[in-house]
């Protein structure tokens, strides 16, 4: 009993924690898509804003597949050695929780913004973009969990960053290309599709299922 409320009383103090980094990861890739969306306005190729974030939408969405895996993966190999378990916590849980980050719940908050989105599921449509980078992922968190430790404020800042950029691309890569107008709705959607996975991924999943305090 004492255990869980320990885990609690970690993962709240970690989730209060990483609010600025998310609404500073946010807040920046709101002014990437904003330069970019100027330079299509000027050079008056707009009609090809929707193309060039879809295709970076499929970079920026495999990286953080990438990111979160080593993160979980080494969180949860650093409190309990358990080869398989870790594994599949790592692989799964990052494929799953970017997933809920980068496309599902931009696609619930493009529908509340009254947008018709399109679903598009990254690991069924182009599952040979998104499997290296999570067998990858994993494998460098087995590896090096000392040094993911010893950098928790870059690798969690370039994580959330990582995870803003494909939220945002994903709203206006599959229905939300006129997005300046709603600027306040895609801020609010955003930090929610980016603080909560984000977080759960990194803090809350490996945690959860760890058996050891150590």
């Amino acid at each position: 009993m004492v255990k869980n409320r320990s885990k609690v009383s970690h993962i709240i103090t970690e989730l209060g924690a990483h609010l600025p980094y998310s609404i500073f990861g946010v807040v920046i890739g709101i002014i990437i898509l904003g330069i970019l969306t100027f330079f299509t306005v000027i050079l008056r190729v707009e009609h090809l804003l929707q193309d060039a974030t879809e295709e970076l939408f499929h970079v920026f969405h495999p990286v953080h597949i990438l990111l979160s895996a080593i993160v979980t993966t080494a969180m949860f190999w650093k409190h309990e050695r358990h080869f398989m378990k870790t594994f599949l916590i790592g692989f799964f849980g990052s494929i799953i929780i970017c997933g809920l980050s980068d496309i599902l719940l931009p696609y619930i908050g493009g529908k509340i913004l009254g947008r018709q989105m399109q679903l598009h599921l990254c690991i069924l449509e182009h599952p040979n973009i998104i499997l290296p980078f999570a067998l990858i992922g994993v494998a460098v968190g087995f590896l090096v969990p000392g040094a993911i430790e010893k950098s928790t404020e870059f690798s969690h800042s370039l994580h959330v960053l990582v995870s803003s950029m494909a939220s945002i691309l994903y709203l206006i890569s599959f229905g939300m290309t006129e997005w300046i107008h709603v600027i306040g709705g895609v801020f609010l959607v955003t930090i929610v599709a980016v603080m909560l996975p984000c977080c759960v991924s990194d803090i809350v999943f490996p945690l959860t299922f760890t058996d050891s305090s150590s």
